[in-house]
């Protein structure tokens, strides 16, 4: 007998909505923009555009420095971020939104408006509303544990 656990079964449906939904907005992006390029835009209009250290970004998505180092790279040759030297550590850095980067960010919802419709028929807006309270409150706990380390199975 196959019995399911609930969170398993939540965070799974999560994770391949997550695949199915990135691949589809990845396909729409314009050319040689990544959905990894386009949550750094999105973090950075979302926070107000606050300066934020490679350190700092690669916490907060959850991947390592020099993975986060490449993006930003990439995105720097873009014009879509500027780098600066940080006044207060010699040896670190500051990463900034440009105008062009906010700029690509709109371009992006844009190209991203076709699927949208999606939704249409398939979840109602009373049934929306009812899933992202316990989705923002999901999201917000787990935002909170990032410090938290894993626990260790022996």
């Amino acid at each position: 007998m196959n019995k399911t656990i609930p969170a398993f079964e939540l965070f799974n449906e999560i994770g391949i909505i997550n695949q199915l939904a990135t691949t589809m907005f990845e396909r729409v992006l314009p050319k040689g923009m990544t959905q990894a390029q386009f949550t750094v835009l999105n973090h950075f209009v979302r926070l107000g555009h606050q300066e934020r250290s490679p350190a700092q970004l690669a916490f907060a998505f959850q991947v390592t420095r020099p993975t986060m180092t490449s993006t930003l790279a990439r995105m720097e040759r873009a014009g879509l971020i500027a780098v600066r030297p940080d006044p207060q550590d010699g040896r670190g850095k500051l990463v900034s939104l440009t105008e062009k980067g906010h700029a690509m960010r709109e371009t992006c919802l844009a190209a991203a408006s076709v699927l949208f419709p999606i939704l249409d028929g398939l979840i109602t807006r009373n049934e929306f509303d009812a899933m992202m309270t316990p989705l923002t409150r999901l999201r917000k706990a787990l935002d909170e544990m990032r410090n938290a380390k894993a626990p260790v199975i022996d």
